[in-house]
C-alpha cells in the first residue's frame, strides 16, 4: 500500500470546518435547553428523582451505542453524513416530545419520554463525534500546541453554549411552556440543517484504508486507559449534576425554574470558558506525556472538592455557624462552581489526549470509542444521581463523586510517564 493510500481524504478548507462547528454549536443550544425543559417540567408534574433519572437513561445508553458505531460510520462514509443525521434525528426527537400529554399514566409517560430522549442521545453523539473528529483533520500536520488550543476552544465553546442552553430552557419553560419551546427549537434546527446541506460539501473524515471489525475493538494501551478514566471522570460529575443539585435547589432552597436554570447555565458556561482557556495557563503541556501527568495532578485536586462540599453540608462535620442561615447554599453553590473550574481543566486535558493519541486515518474510530466510554460514565452517573439522591440525599451523591474521581486518577497514572509523540497524518 502506498503512502498516499494511507492518508485520509482531503479535509477541505477552514470554511468546511467552520460550517461543521457552527451546526454543532446550534445543536448544543437545543441539547442544553432540552435537558432543562425535561428535568423541570416532569419534576413539576410530580415525577420522583429516580423517575427523572430514568428519563435520561436511554439518552445516555444510546450514546454508548452511537459512539461505538458512529466512529465506524464516520470513518467509512465521512463525517458529513453523521452530522446531517444527527441534526435530523434531533428534530424528530423534539417533535416527538412535543406530543406528550399530562393525562398519560406515569408509566407510559416515562417510557415515551425515554424513547424520545434515546433519539436525542443518538443525535447528540453523532454531531459531537463529527465536530471533534474534524478538528484533528484540519490541524493534523501542525505542531502539538496548536492542536491543544483548537481542541480546548472547540470543547470549551461547546460547553459554554450548552450552559446558555440550560438558561434558555428554564426561560422558555417559564415564558413559552413545554410544547411551544420544543416547536421553536425544532424550527431553529431545521433552518440549521438546511444551511448545512448547502454549505458542507467536503468528504470530511472518510478513511482511505479499509475498516475491519478488529478496528472497532483493537485500541492502543493509551486509548484504553484514557477511555476507562473517562468513564469515572464524567460519572463523578453527573452523579450530582443531573438530578441531585437542580432538584435540591428547587425543593430545599426554594429556587424558581429560571433561577435553577441560571445556576446550571453559569456552571456550564464557566466550565466551558475555563476549558477553552486551559492552554493559556498550562503552557508546558506540549505533548501527550505532559498532558497525562497534568491530568493526574489536576484529578487529585478535583477529588478533594466534592468531599469538602459534602463535609460542609453534613451536620457535625463543621462548626455550627457554617450550617446556619444561607451558609449551606453558599457552601453548595461556591463549592460546585470551584468544582467546575477544576473539572474543566481535567476535561480539557482528557479531550486533548484522545485526539493526540489518535492516528489521523482512524481518528473517528478512536474518538467514537472514547466518547462511548464517556457515555458509559454519564449513564452510570445519571442513574446514580436519581437513585443515591432519593435514598440518601445530596451529600451522598457528593461522596460518590469524590470516590469516582479517585478511580479516574488511578486509571490516568499509567499514562503519566509516557513520552509518545503526537501522531501526525501520513
Amino acid at each position: 500500500m502506498t503512502e498516499t493510500e494511507n492518508k485520509v481524504a482531503p479535509a477541505g478548507d477552514g470554511r468546511t470546518y467552520a460550517s461543521v462547528t457552527g451546526a454543532y454549536w446550534a445543536f448544543t443550544l437545543t441539547d442544553g435547553a432540552l435537558r432543562m425543559l425535561v428535568l423541570l417540567h416532569f419534576h413539576q408534574l410530580g415525577f420522583t428523582p429516580l423517575d427523572i433519572a430514568f428519563l435520561f437513561l436511554l439518552y445516555e445508553a444510546m450514546g454508548i451505542i452511537t459512539n461505538f458505531l458512529g466512529g465506524w460510520i464516520g470513518a467509512r462514509f465521512g463525517l458529513r453524513i453523521t452530522l446531517f443525521a444527527g441534526l435530523a434525528v434531533q428534530i424528530s426527537a423534539l417533535l416527538m416530545l412535543s406530543a406528550t400529554d399530562p393525562a398519560w399514566t406515569a408509566l407510559f409517560s416515562v417510557g415515551y419520554v425515554m424513547v424520545a430522549q434515546a433519539l436525542s442521545g443518538v443525535a447528540k453523539d453523532l454531531t459531537k463525534m463529527s465536530s471533534k473528529s474534524a478538528v484533528k483533520l484540519v490541524v493534523a500536520s501542525e505542531e502539538a500546541g496548536l492542536l491543544f488550543r483548537w481542541v480546548a476552544v472547540l470543547t470549551g465553546s461547546k460547553n459554554a453554549l450548552k450552559g446558555v442552553g440550560f438558561l434558555l430552557g428554564g426561560v422558555m419553560l417559564e415564558g413559552l411552556g413545554f410544547t411551544h419551546a420544543l416547536y421553536a427549537m425544532a424550527g431553529m434546527l431545521a433552518v440549521v440543517l438546511a444551511a448545512a446541506l448547502v454549505t458542507i460539501k467536503a468528504d470530511l473524515g472518510r478513511a482511505k484504508t479499509k475498516i475491519v471489525k478488529r478496528d472497532l475493538f483493537a485500541k492502543t494501551r493509551e486509548i484504553n486507559f484514557l477511555s476507562a478514566a473517562r468513564v469515572f471522570l464524567f460519572a463523578s460529575r453527573d452523579v450530582w449534576f443531573v438530578v441531585g443539585a437542580p432538584v435540591f435547589l428547587y425543593d430545599q432552597l426554594g429556587w424558581s425554574f429560571d433561577r435553577v436554570g441560571l445556576f446550571m447555565a453559569v456552571w456550564v458556561v464557566g466550565y466551558g470558558i475555563v476549558q477553552a482557556l486551559v492552554p493559556r495557563f498550562l503552557r508546558r503541556t506540549r505533548d501527550a506525556g505532559s498532558a497525562a501527568r497534568g491530568a493526574v495532578l489536576w484529578g487529585s485536586v478535583l477529588a478533594l472538592l466534592p468531599a469538602m462540599i459534602a463535609a460542609g453540608l453534613t451536620p457535625g462535620w463543621m462548626p455550627a455557624e457554617f450550617g446556619a442561615g444561607d451558609a449551606p447554599a453558599i457552601i453548595l453553590v461556591g463549592g460546585l462552581l470551584l468544582f467546575g473550574v477544576v473539572f474543566a481543566v481535567n476535561s480539557a486535558l482528557h479531550s486533548y489526549l484522545i485526539v493526540a493519541y489518535s492516528d489521523a486515518d482512524k481518528v473517528a474510530l478512536n474518538v467514537g470509542f472514547y466518547y462511548m466510554a464517556n457515555a458509559v460514565g454519564r449513564f452510570a452517573g445519571t442513574l446514580l444521581s436519581g437513585l443515591v439522591y432519593q435514598l440518601a440525599g445530596l451529600t451522598a451523591t457528593l461522596w460518590v463523586s469524590a470516590a469516582m474521581v479517585l478511580l479516574a486518577v488511578m486509571l490516568t497514572v499509567p499514562l503519566g510517564g509516557g513520552r509518545r509523540a503526537i501522531p501526525q497524518s501520513g
